[in-house]
């Protein structure tokens, strides 16, 4: 039984023990800010190219803002700065505060951008090896943590729940693998799914974008990891963290019908030169969901083919747009949600690298009518002894009469239907069998 509150996160759900004092969160991965370029493990040549590249894009800059850019050592970029200024590449066209210098390209500067912006457009901040963000994947995996019930009853603090689904939903969790959520429309599968990688705890830290054979591959996504600000001195701009990397949420992304082979793949863009990560890259130590699993534009096999090695051996291979195959670590709990019965999308061979197997079943007629206390008071609805012969109407009328089953969206859709109609007639928020009559002929007449 599973419902989403419209507005309040914070309610309390009927199966949450009583709050515990918050513990110091121990940080399990932190990036560290590198003392130099070599530090920072990029060839020199690249982060010329993205001074260049920056500096044809906006005329001219500061050695210290090129720097916060680059989001490397300002000494560095100012070093590196001096040394191309006598090969002639930059000038200074005025001072700028504490000693630094205004530099604008000259001719030849120009030339060497253009050239560098053929080979790639890609402009931003400096790349993070390969290797450091594998070392930081297996620093922050997900493997390690072993959700509890308080750690569920807090990530679908805003769903109900109830306690038996809990109890299959906590080891699944907690295997860290892959599991099927099954059922009919409108039963919580999506819903669910959203919320598992809060389990995991509340933040990573993602490089902004990785290098390797000098190719950029852009990591972070704003579509699809939520940022998390930290607070830094602005005034030493001494940091404690790598500004190439970002703290974000645990990720969890939904991919459905949309989905093609090849956006498992890196994204080679041919006109800019640059990729962009796949979706299961990016949603590395957190959660994958593929919604709608069987209505894909391609074969369910050819989909569920695709992740046997992944989810057998915890890595993935990815081809480079030079053709070089790279092993990446694949560590992220992927959920097959879906309408269908998994038996008839895979086979058997399939079905056992999917250890759990959930069914999100139709609530019972009693947990339909606590959903209308859950998401009653949400849409400023009274829920009491006055209303209850309202809903008898309803269950009788429109869902045992009509031989209609339960599903847990429909209290709050409904209920949304008649809060519209109230606020259109000008009327006070109510509940009566005539406003369930009208909801239900706008709501079920193609269903």
């Amino acid at each position: 039984m599973v419902v989403q509150t419209p507005t309040s996160p914070n309610r309390v759900n009927p199966v949450r023990p009583a709050p515990k004092p918050e513990a110091p969160v121990e940080e399990v991965f932190i990036p560290r800010p590198p003392k130099n370029i070599e530090d920072a493990g990029i060839d020199p040549g690249l982060v010329e190219a993205l001074i260049l590249k920056y500096l044809v894009s906006v005329g001219s800059a500061s050695g210290g803002t090129i720097a916060t850019e680059l989001c490397l050592p300002g000494e560095s970029i100012i070093a590196m700065l001096s040394q191309l200024k006598q090969q002639q590449i930059v000038v200074y066209v005025g001072a700028a505060a504490m000693g630094d210098f205004t530099y604008r390209l000259t001719e030849f500067g120009r030339e060497r951008a253009h050239r560098f912006m053929r080979e790639s457009m890609y402009v931003g901040p400096a790349p993070v090896p390969i290797k450091d963000y594998i070392a930081s994947i297996h620093a922050q995996t997900i493997v390690n943590v072993h959700p509890k019930l308080e750690d569920l009853t807090e990530a679908f603090s805003d769903l109900l729940i109830s306690h038996e689904m809990f109890e299959t939903l906590g080891p699944a969790i907690n295997s860290g693998r892959g599991m099927f959520l099954y059922g009919y429309p409108g039963n919580g599968k999506t819903s669910i799914a959203e919320r598992i990688s809060l389990c995991f705890g509340d933040h990573l830290y993602i490089p902004k974008c990785l290098v390797v054979d000098g190719q950029i591959i852009e990591l972070y996504d704003a579509a699809n990891h939520e940022r998390i600000e930290e607070t830094r001195n602005t005034i030493t701009k001494d940091g404690k963290t790598d500004v190439r990397w970002i703290k974000i949420k645990r990720p969890t992304i939904v991919v459905g019908g949309e989905l093609t082979m090849s956006d498992l793949e890196i994204q080679y863009n041919p006109t800019t030169n640059t990729c962009e990560a796949p979706v299961q890259l990016k949603a590395n130590c957190g959660t994958m969901v593929i919604d709608d699993f069987g209505r894909q534009r391609m074969r369910p096999v050819e989909l569920l083919n695709r992740w046997i090695v992944p989810l057998e051996k915890r890595y993935d291979y990815l081809t480079l747009p030079n053709g070089k195959k790279l092993q990446l670590p694949f560590d992220e709990l992927i959920i097959f949600s879906t309408n269908l019965e998994p038996k008839d999308l895979c086979d058997d061979a399939f079905l056992r690298r999917i250890p759990y197997k959930i069914n999100v079943p139709d609530p019972t007629e009693a947990e339909f009518r606590k959903l209308f206390d859950f998401v009653g008071s949400d849409l400023g609805f009274t829920i009491d002894e006055k209303t209850k012969p309202a809903i008898d109407y309803l269950i009788e009328t429109h869902y045992r009469k009509q031989n209609r089953q339960f599903r847990c969206c429909q209290p709050r859709d409904l209920l949304l239907q008649v809060r519209n109609r109230c606020l259109y007639t000008n009327r006070p928020l109510d509940i009566t069998p005539a406003l369930f009559d009208y909801a239900v002929s706008v709501y079920f007449t193609l269903m």
